[in-house]
């Protein structure tokens, strides 16, 4: 096997002429640089250098093998270069893969901070809830994943509740979307940084009965009343909770898109539970915003979260973006 110290000797000799210069060229003896030959000619069984009365020249082989070692030789150093800017982290990508209200909240701060302390590092992003996101990065396609997962299931997700009415056939798809949705949250295999708990927010239409009480309120106090919910997982974590207070919700609207969550509300259809982290993308107008108790009396939250593979959470770069998004979300 040819060795690349081997070839920086074959190429030493050629620029010389003599074993003895090389070593000088080289900073090291004559006889280790005599040695290193013969073990190079013996990798590749043909003589590489001749003896004349003119001092010394390659062989035939030789000349065909330097050739070669000069683009070997090049490429060598660039990889080594290459590498070298990316530990030193003058260099390097991460992928971001992010639910939309950590897109719009935690990662802009996050990717500044490290664009103005390491400007050579290219960070780019795309959305996806989980379990997508998780998907993607198992699949190769990031480095870290945002997710977020809700403490109160234990790591199960209630089957969402399909829209008021719905036939029997909706509620069995909504039965199959919860078993894929708590496959997503299985993170065994991940490196995971705790970023933040997310507090629920209950949205009231302004003129509801509660939305002037300055406290909390439970769940089961809005039993009653018509349900606005929002992507499934979220929507199968309501219908949960909704069960611990001792009532189904009424789902009539069931949107991702959260300045319609708020049109909903403030139009008087209905009530919602968002994420504090949604609201500050979005101008509540029109509802009032009180604190949601679980049925323990305990306030509802989410756990959102940074996931990537053992592996990438050595390599510099990602660990640095780890680091920053948890700075961005310790300032919420």
């Amino acid at each position: 096997m040819i060795e690349a110290r081997h070839l920086r000797v074959l190429r030493a000799v050629a620029r010389t002429g003599s074993f003895s210069a090389a070593a000088r060229e080289l900073g090291c003896t004559q006889p280790a640089i005599s040695q290193q030959m013969k073990a190079l000619e013996k990798s590749v069984d043909t003589p590489l250098v001749v003896r004349s009365g003119r001092g010394m020249q390659l062989s035939e082989a030789g000349r065909v093998l330097l050739k070669h070692a000069t683009g070997i030789l090049a490429g060598l150093s660039a990889a080594e270069e290459e590498v070298a800017a990316i530990a030193g982290l003058r260099a390097g990508r991460v992928r971001l893969v992010s639910f939309p209200t950590a897109s719009s909240t935690l990662v802009p701060p996050a990717v500044a901070r490290l664009r103005d302390s390491h400007p050579g590092v290219r960070v780019s992003l795309v959305e996806a809830e989980p379990p997508e996101s998780l998907a993607m990065l198992r699949g190769g396609e990031c480095e870290i994943a945002l997710a977020f997962r809700y403490p109160q299931s234990d790591g199960a997700t209630a089957s969402p509740a399909p829209a008021h009415g719905s036939p029997r056939e909706a509620r069995a798809e909504a039965n199959l979307e919860a078993q894929q949705l708590s496959a997503g949250t299985d993170w065994s295999d991940l490196v995971v940084t705790q970023l933040l708990d997310d507090p629920l927010v209950g949205l009231l239409p302004a003129g509801h009965p509660l939305a002037g009480r300055g406290g909390p309120v439970g769940l089961a106090e809005l039993a009653g009343e018509q349900w606005i919910a929002g992507c499934p997982q979220c929507r199968g974590h309501l219908v949960e909770l909704c069960a611990g207070a001792g009532f189904e919700p009424r789902i009539d609207f069931a949107t991702d898109d959260y300045p319609a969550v708020v049109g909903l509300v403030a139009a008087g259809l209905g009530v919602a539970v968002l994420p504090r982290l949604a609201l500050q993308s979005v101008r509540p107008d029109g509802v009032s915003t009180v604190p949601v108790r679980t049925a323990s009396g305990v306030p509802a939250v989410r756990q959102v979260v940074a996931l990537t593979l053992p592996d990438l959470a050595e390599v510099p770069a990602v660990a640095l973006m780890q680091e920053r998004l948890a700075g961005a979300a310790a300032h919420r």
